[in-house]
């Protein structure tokens, strides 16, 4: 099917209201907009750098941590929360009760990435998979009573407060198992020479008009991509999050998936899917690059630590991890007393390393803020 003779669906009349029906996507893709191919090729080759950074840095996964981190944080900020990327790093207990739903929500999406991507060793992204890591994202949270882990059996819609002023209504839910099952098929149909990034771009806008769950259908949504990319082998480790592009251009995002629904523009859709993909894993490439030029920074720092470099390698290796502690945290990992916690901590911030940020004398907090600032900005 050539992208430019696209017809997403149609809207049917139901009780009251009308929901769109999207058409099947299992076919193979075609297109004769040359941009899109110029775009693709662009894309790729920045995918190849950002995977090259995974194979080539000594301990990768240290830093992949707070790549999932951010992912999390950026992700269900788009849905809402108002958990900043300092606190995800905080233990619950140092959260302010008001802010702490949203922590969970955040902690979940990072478990349910986290499992998810342990299970694709095992087993193949499939619908099984989407909705087990579904079931983790929504536990204890405030989706907890809308069917987590289970396609819907009731209407749902986006925008507004009912069905009849909601902005965009999906289809039906007797619709829900078959549109899966196609989307399924899509991803596996090795009949089909269609590119998997372009297979990913129509994925992700498949799934979220299709809306299969009654809640947190954009964070799966979005999951989704860095999971198809690593079970196609594109990707070696989740080091690419396309959250952070969305929600800094969440209105073209939003315009974007709207548009292939009122006007059948699947072209505009993947040509927006490809340059966040470009312009991600070009900063991916960049933020790698800082890392090992600050590993290198710290690394000579902890080398002149003299007698404490053996213990302040191991912290510094858990602030990779987790860039901001407590003593007692310290004290734990190194299993040493509160003085020489203090101690190691006193020298880490000499040597500009750590960071003193509530401004108390005690329960005092440290961060690693250089390391922290590349997933910040």
């Amino acid at each position: 099917m050539k992208l430019e003779m696209f017809k997403a669906g149609n809207w049917r009349q139901r009780y009251q209201y009308k929901s769109f029906e999207p058409a099947m996507v299992n076919y193979e893709w075609t297109w004769e907009d040359a941009t899109v191919s110029a775009l693709l090729e662009k894309a790729a080759r920045r995918l190849g750098e950002l995977n090259a950074f995974s194979l080539i840095i000594p301990d990768i996964d240290l830093f992949i941590r707070m790549h999932v981190a951010k992912e999390a944080q950026t992700s269900s900020r788009i849905e809402g929360t108002q958990t900043g990327i300092d606190e995800v790093l905080m233990p619950e207990e140092q959260i302010q009760p008001e802010k702490r739903n949203d922590w969970r929500e955040v902690h979940n999406y990072i478990e349910a990435i986290n499992v998810a991507i342990i299970k694709l060793d095992k087993l193949p992204l499939s619908n099984r998979l989407i909705k087990e890591t579904h079931s983790l994202l929504m536990q204890g949270a405030r989706g907890e009573k809308k069917a987590p882990g289970e396609f819907r059996i009731s209407q749902n819609w986006i925008g507004g407060s009912n069905l009849t002023d909601a902005a965009f209504i999906p289809p039906h839910p007797d619709s829900v198992p078959d549109l899966m099952g196609d989307l399924e098929s899509f991803w596996h149909n090795d009949n089909i020479v269609t590119p998997r990034l372009i297979r990913a771009a129509i994925s992700h806008y498949q799934f979220e008009t299709i809306h299969p769950f009654l809640d947190g259908n954009g964070r799966i949504g979005r999951l989704l991509i860095p999971l198809y990319l690593i079970d196609n082998k594109i990707l070696v480790k989740p080091s690419l999050y396309l959250s952070d592009f969305f929600e800094r251009n969440r209105a073209s995002y939003y315009d974007a998936l709207t548009r292939v629904r009122e006007s059948n523009d699947l072209l505009h859709w993947i040509k927006f899917f490809l340059r966040g993909i470009e312009e991600t894993a070009k900063k991916g490439c960049l933020v790698f690059s800082e890392i090992l030029k600050l590993r290198a920074s710290a690394e000579e720092k902890i080398f002149k630590m003299g007698k404490r470099s053996g213990r302040a390698k191991i912290l510094l290796e858990y602030l990779y991890r987790c860039p901001i502690i407590n003593v007692s945290e310290v004290e734990e990992l190194l299993s040493i007393s509160t003085p020489s916690s203090n101690a190691l901590i006193k020298e880490f911030c000499e040597a500009d390393i750590l960071k003193e940020m509530t401004g108390r004398t005690r329960k005092r907090i440290f961060v690693f803020g250089e390391y922290l600032n590349l997933f910040v900005n």
